[in-house]
């Protein structure tokens, strides 16, 4: 809030909110800390919404204004051992898609952009892991474990070219609502999405039996 003030302050307004705040937790779901799983979601949703909801008034007196809220790849998809991150910016979605249905007749825009590995501290210095080791998780969330902390500084993503697609993507006629980055994160997102329909049609049958008798069928 504070912050915003400032920005508002020193530039007359913001145009544009770009919520970038956010750091990785390396943990099974059992071995998760609970002071650690609160600071991941204090930072990474939390602190986003503050900091929203800070330039909303601002944007919606001028009847304009975009805000960029950076999730992941990790906010459509998840894997082992980063199961808390995952839930933050799952979080993150939906807080974001809710806040673009609310705005979009006040002449606000809303893009969540969901990166894959990008070459930034994430896997590095700014990854937090939790003190408690589980045998059985060993092949599991232990493994990945290493293998995220083992892309550090070799990660595809280029950062520079990630600013620069969000700029194109701010200064678009039609802004998109999801904007992935990176090739990892469209191939793996586009096969969620296959996996997903798969899976809703294999159980439609008892999907729509769950309805009172007499529904129309879709």
């Amino acid at each position: 809030t504070a912050a915003g003030e400032r920005a508002e302050a020193a530039f007359g307004r913001i145009d544009v909110l770009v919520g970038n705040a956010g750091y990785g937790y390396l943990a099974a779901i059992e071995e998760g800390e609970d002071e650690e799983i609160r600071k991941l979601f204090d930072t990474n949703v939390f602190g986003l919404a503050d900091v929203t909801r800070a330039v909303l008034p601002g944007m919606r007196a001028r009847r304009r204004g975009h805000v960029v809220t950076v999730s992941s790849l990790g906010g459509l998809a998840a894997f082992g051992a980063t199961g808390y991150y995952h839930a933050t910016k799952f979080a993150v979605e939906g807080l974001s898609e809710s806040l673009a249905a609310e705005v979009a007749p006040l002449g606000i825009k809303v893009t969540i952009v969901e990166p894959a590995a990008f070459r930034t501290g994430w896997s590095g210095p700014s990854m937090r892991h939790s003190a408690i080791r589980i045998d059985d998780y060993a092949e599991t969330a232990g493994a990945r474990r290493e293998a995220t902390t083992a892309t550090y500084g070799h990660q595809p993503g280029d950062p520079v070219r990630a600013a620069e697609a969000i700029i194109a993507a701010v200064g678009a006629a039609e802004p998109p609502l999801r904007l992935l980055l990176g090739q990892a994160a469209y191939t793996i997102a586009t096969a969620r999405l296959e996996t997903l329909k798969s899976t809703f049609d294999t159980w439609r049958e008892t999907t729509l039996g769950a309805d009172f008798p007499g529904k129309e069928t879709p």
